[in-house]
């Protein structure tokens, strides 16, 4: 068996669609879980729409997601003497031919046939046409397509799908212009790149018959189809933008880790077993297009953030750290300060466990990222009523003399609470809104054992003033 080969095909022409990053992903995952090679082609045959920013939007969006790919980036668009040159050689075999019909005459004909009742589907007067009776005009070259018979596509996903060889029409391979149309080109450069297998979309289902035609026009091996459903918003319907984030830099700025997104896209469609969270060795060893379900996968916010939390939580502290580092520059927020990048560091133990995002570690980090005085938030500000400020007082001077270990910092603050006559929950909520600000945070000892003895002290003493 020839080693495998995938490919990711792009066109360039807007952002990456998340349907799009999970089918570059299924790719890169069946490529290197087999030892394969997955390569990257951008589809830029459609000058009009195609655009650089675009091209690079892709590359990017590839990148952060963690999809490495192998070799250059081909560019479609700069193929097109290859394309054409196949396109000639089909005439040569006799498996194309040269038409000369006119848009007008096209359509004409197609009216004609509507109004007879019978099939629309263009039947070229050229197609047997003698050479000599050849006009001198523009014509394009039509691939010869057979007329009876079935074309079928064994696909790994979709199972056995059969066409009609009546049903399809003689395709356009090479426009007057002598530019190649996007059936020929895929055909063209999926076999000079050497691609064994095609994962994308099964809204490409049809155009794997006409481009199996085209295979076999030209007697290469036709390579292994397998098409995937594509992803449906919670309500069952086509995803959209009315669903909420469809393209897959919104989820990079909405701070979920690379990882998480690729554990999530690898499930979406796909199963091992019940399986949910897993690694990238574990993804990469257990995927096969056999565990690809034909039912259109749907999308769910609520299951991604729960993968993103555990993500976060397993990721070891070195990985975790300049992982944020890189969120807040994407989303061009200020850098960390060495001070906040220390007290971030030491606090990752107490947060990452609690956080479903970046944003939402980072806001439950507050207390560390701070500078004196805090100033709390509306929450806050309501817990920091007289009594609690005189509570607050009271534990200042208690802590002063206190050894800064968790055990005494404990019930030094259980006394005050005892002597005020309240559980230890109350008087936290008060401790919460002076370190912090805020009045969702981690453990108040653990932020008092972080931020320090001077720091805790300081920051008691403003809120109780």
């Amino acid at each position: 068996m020839s080693p495998i080969v995938t490919r990711f095909a792009p066109s360039p022409t807007g952002y990456l669609h998340i349907g799009g990053a999970r089918t570059a992903l299924f790719n890169w995952l069946f490529a290197r879980g087999h030892g394969g090679t997955f390569l990257l082609r951008i589809e830029d045959t459609d000058r009009e729409r195609s655009t650089p920013e675009a091209t690079a939007a892709i590359l990017q969006g590839l990148t952060w997601l963690g999809l490495d790919w192998d070799g250059e980036v081909v560019s479609q668009f700069e193929r097109r003497d290859r394309h054409a040159e196949v396109a000639h050689e089909m005439l040569a075999r006799g498996n194309a031919y040269k038409c000369f019909c006119t848009q007008d005459e096209i359509e004409a004909f197609r009216e004609a046939a509507r109004a007879e009742g019978r099939s629309t589907l263009f039947q070229s007067p050229w197609r047997d046409a003698d050479p000599s009776t050849y006009p001198d005009r523009p014509f394009v070259i039509r691939l010869k397509a057979p007329r009876t018979g079935e074309t079928v596509i064994e696909d790994a996903v979709q199972g056995r799908v059969v066409f009609r060889n009546d049903q399809l029409d003689d395709m356009v391979c090479l426009r007057s212009d002598g530019t190649p149309t996007y059936m020929l080109a895929v055909v063209v450069d999926d076999h000079d790149m050497g691609v064994t297998h095609v994962i994308r979309g099964d809204d490409h289902l049809n155009n794997a018959a006409r481009q199996t035609q085209i295979f076999h026009a030209m007697g290469w091996p036709v390579p292994v189809w397998a098409h995937i459903p594509l992803i449906h918003g919670e309500d069952g319907k086509k995803l959209s933008k009315r669903h909420g984030a469809v393209g897959l830099h919104e989820y990079s700025a909405m701070g979920y880790p690379a990882a998480a997104l690729r554990n999530y896209l690898a499930r979406l469609g796909w199963s091992h077993g019940d399986d949910e969270f897993f690694t990238d060795a574990q993804a990469k060893s257990w995927f096969e297009l056999s565990g690809i379900g034909r039912a259109p996968a749907r999308l769910d916010a609520k299951k991604l953030a729960n993968l993103s939390g555990l993500h976060i939580a397993a990721m070891d502290d070195a990985t975790l750290l300049p992982e944020i580092e890189a969120y807040l520059q994407a989303a061009a927020a200020p850098a960390l300060t060495p001070p906040q990048r220390a007290g971030l560091s030491a606090a990752l133990y107490c947060l990452k466990d609690r956080a479903k995002t970046y944003p939402d570690l980072l806001e439950k980090a507050h207390f560390v990222l701070a500078q004196r005085p805090v100033q709390p938030d509306e929450a806050a500000a309501k817990v920091l009523d007289p009594v609690s400020r005189g509570i607050l007082g009271t534990l200042t001077l208690q802590l002063q003399n206190v050894s800064w270990e968790r055990e005494a910092l404990e019930t030094a603050v259980a006394a005050v609470a005892a002597e005020a006559g309240l559980g230890l929950g109350k008087i936290a909520s008060p401790i919460r809104a002076a370190l912090a600000g805020r009045t969702a945070t981690p453990s108040v000892f653990d932020m008092m054992l972080i931020l320090g003895r001077d720091e805790t002290l300081a920051r008691l003493k403003d809120a109780s003033a």
